[in-house]
């Protein structure tokens, strides 16, 4: 059987759109939650390097691309092709490396001409950090300013400056859970996440993916010890915790 190509996609989606009681139905409000699952359910399968899923959601986002589009067009605002058309010229004018006249050393030159190139472009953004979304996760978004300042230099000149960073932080967190205040408990244990995410950048570990990475272990053992006591006929909630903490180092050392 012939593959299916991308204008075959969007024919189909157009006959959703046009006869499917649902599709029609749909708005950008409406499709923009499903959208932000779509992502969640990609980054999953990029986490699990589930291959074929990778591939389906993909395939899930693709629609979703089309699907605004089409939703867009028919208010004759702009069509699939022209975000195909935008997006190319965007790509070319921010890579003057590649498609002009501009010479890069490295990496960092690289994302440095581009959010120079991405300031320039905007008529409304004043500050570099103008382009990171407010609804962002805050880890995310604490990645994405670090990385964004760190592409104009604005950063460490080595890891031990972000480890000494980390350190200090720690001891001003220390120090207020010591006096008890509450309200700076909160500020520095805020420094505390933040230097992280910075050292985890240096380390070129995303501390977003770590993170669930470590949660998804977690879960996995502790299920696998919620099983082993099942097994043994008690009770979790009856347990004491060194019993736990017991239960908890057999499984890890089965792992």
């Amino acid at each position: 059987m012939k593959k299916k190509s991308f204008s075959d996609l969007i024919k189909i989606i157009n006959e959703l759109r046009e006869k499917c009681p649902w599709d029609r139905k749909q708005t950008k409000e409406t499709l923009r939650a499903l959208t932000l699952e779509e992502c969640y359910e990609l980054s999953e399968s990029i986490l699990s390097n589930d291959i074929n899923s990778i591939k389906n959601e993909l395939g899930d986002i693709l629609t979703h691309i089309i699907f605004y589009s089409k939703m867009f067009s028919e208010k004759n605002n702009f069509s699939i092709y022209d975000v195909i058309h935008d997006q190319s010229e965007k790509l070319i004018r921010r890579h003057p490396h590649i498609y002009g006249d501009i010479d890069v050393a490295d990496e960092s030159e690289v994302k440095k001409n581009w959010e120079i190139i991405k300031l320039k472009e905007s008529t409304q953004k004043r500050s570099i950090l103008d382009g990171v979304p407010k609804s962002l996760p805050a880890m995310l978004k604490s990645w994405r300013v670090q990385e964004k300042v760190g592409g104009v230099g604005f950063k460490w000149a080595d890891v031990s400056g972000c480890l000494d960073k980390i350190d200090e932080e720690f001891k001003e967190l220390k120090f207020e859970i010591d006096n008890n205040n509450k309200k700076n408990i909160e500020d520095e244990l805020g420094d505390v996440f933040f230097s992280l995410v910075n050292f985890a950048r240096f380390l070129n570990v995303n501390p977003i993916d770590a993170l669930e990475k470590t949660n998804q272990k977690f879960i996995k053992r502790f299920k696998k010890m919620e099983q082993k006591i099942t097994n043994d006929k008690r009770k979790i909630e009856e347990l004491e915790l060194e019993e736990l903490d017991l239960y908890w180092k057999k499984v890890k050392k089965l792992q």
